[in-house]
């Protein structure tokens, strides 16, 4: 019996062994992974080596889910949607494009409706209310991923001059200016400009759904602040001993010969007032102006570069993780290094290394009082001239309100 039992327990063990074994060679036999295809146009700013690095890592991080075949080809970010909307289905998985094509991107339905982590992509990009995010969102959903915020203007200002404090109030940055005989300046000539005096206000100035016409209400009789409170307010601004209106070329010769130490205007001007004012460069976010007796911050139009996912990718969802990736808190900061680039993302541009460009963090710090520029281009000349009459004094004292009226109708193309 002892001898019986000992076969059947070999036999037993046996056949366990050999289970065993079929099991092990199952488990063997896996599903291939899936082969995943992407292709991302970018532009050639300097920071290619990054974008293949990222790309890298990625294949990478998701090595056990799929094997890629990540391909990336040159596109100017300022052609971005004719290229993509003469062709669509044969577009980029990820394209980069400026926020002035996000509209009609959108309504082409070349751009996917961001769907995984858009709640942390938005918070990440400082919430609904920033404007990278306004710039990439309609109807509140986000339809692209928010790379820079670069685009914009702030106060530079000469800090032999002025404090910390000073500076928060366009009254006091004039009032020091005229005391030291020298000017405070924004091109009153230019919409880019003035529109920070309106939108501080509350009033509305934008592009219709038709992605042809403005819509604005810079006349408004019936709203907290009117449109002839903006007017005045300008009118005191431009008789201002302390302050002088001029374009791009005037601001930068004031600041090299010494008459204006402080001024409103853009980012590509950083390097040439750095030259200029040495260790006392500084820049800060824009002022406030008195609106009707209140303090008012003075709004500005920014522009963001973003990235989208074509809607016509065999691979959307790869499409959003990767898009994600090229865009989030490293990506950005180290884009900065790179290539100077303002980031987006909150956490990025408030990192030491960003804060350490004064340029940069007022940018950051404007942002959240900074609107994408979406209008059409019958804006600029009617409020070129309602600029210059404000910057002249109105000397031909003209009625204010019908002065509004007349730009806000060549503005909106309506005639009543």
């Amino acid at each position: 019996m002892r001898h019986t039992n000992v076969k059947i327990i070999s036999a037993v063990t046996a056949l366990t062994v050999t289970l065993l074994g079929m099991t092990g060679c199952s488990n063997l036999k896996q599903e291939p992974l899936p082969e995943v295809k992407l292709s991302i146009w970018w532009s050639d700013e300097g920071d290619r080596e990054l974008i293949d690095q990222i790309i890298e890592e990625f294949k990478t991080e998701y090595a056990d889910e799929a094997l890629f075949d990540i391909t990336v080809s040159k596109e100017n970010v300022q052609t971005s949607k004719e290229t993509v909307l003469s062709n669509p289905d044969n577009a980029a998985d990820i394209y980069i494009f400026a926020d002035d094509q996000f509209e009609a991107l959108r309504q082409a339905g070349a751009l996917l409706e961001i769907t995984e982590d858009a709640d942390q992509v938005i918070e990440a990009n400082g919430g609904v209310g920033n404007g990278a995010c306004r710039a990439a969102m309609y109807g509140g959903r986000l339809y692209a991923y928010p790379l820079t915020s670069g685009n914009g203007y702030f106060l530079y200002y000469n800090s032999a001059y002025f404090g910390e404090e000073d500076i928060a109030s366009l009254d006091r940055i004039l009032e020091i200016a005229a005391e030291n005989e020298k000017k405070m300046a924004i091109d009153f000539s230019s919409g880019w400009y003035i529109y920070s005096f309106f939108k501080g206000a509350g009033l509305e100035l934008g592009l219709n759904t038709d992605g042809v016409t403005n819509y604005c209400n810079w006349n408004a009789t019936d709203t907290p602040y009117k449109g002839v409170d903006v007017a005045e307010a300008m009118l005191k601004i431009a008789a201002h001993e302390g302050f002088v209106s001029c374009d791009d070329a005037g601001f930068l010769n004031g600041v090299r010969n010494g008459t204006i130490i402080a001024g409103v205007n853009g980012a590509w001007n950083v390097e040439a007032v750095k030259k200029a004012w040495g260790e006392n460069f500084a820049a800060a976010k824009l002022p406030c102006y008195t609106l009707a007796g209140n303090s008012v911050q003075m709004c500005s139009f920014s522009g963001y570069k973003l990235l989208g996912v074509n809607p016509n990718s065999e691979n959307c969802d790869w499409a959003m993780k990767l898009a994600k990736r090229l865009s989030d808190e490293e990506a950005q900061i180290k884009r900065f290094e790179l290539i100077g680039e303002c980031p987006s993302n909150v956490k990025a541009a408030s990192s030491t290394l960003v804060q350490s460009s004064p340029a940069i963090a007022a940018l950051a710090e404007q942002s959240e009082y900074a609107y994408a520029q979406r209008i059409a281009g019958s804006y600029w000349h009617p409020s070129y001239i309602f600029g210059i009459t404000i910057a002249g004094g109105n000397s031909d004292d003209q009625d204010l309100q019908t002065l509004l009226d007349n730009m806000t109708m060549e503005i909106t193309g309506k005639t009543e």
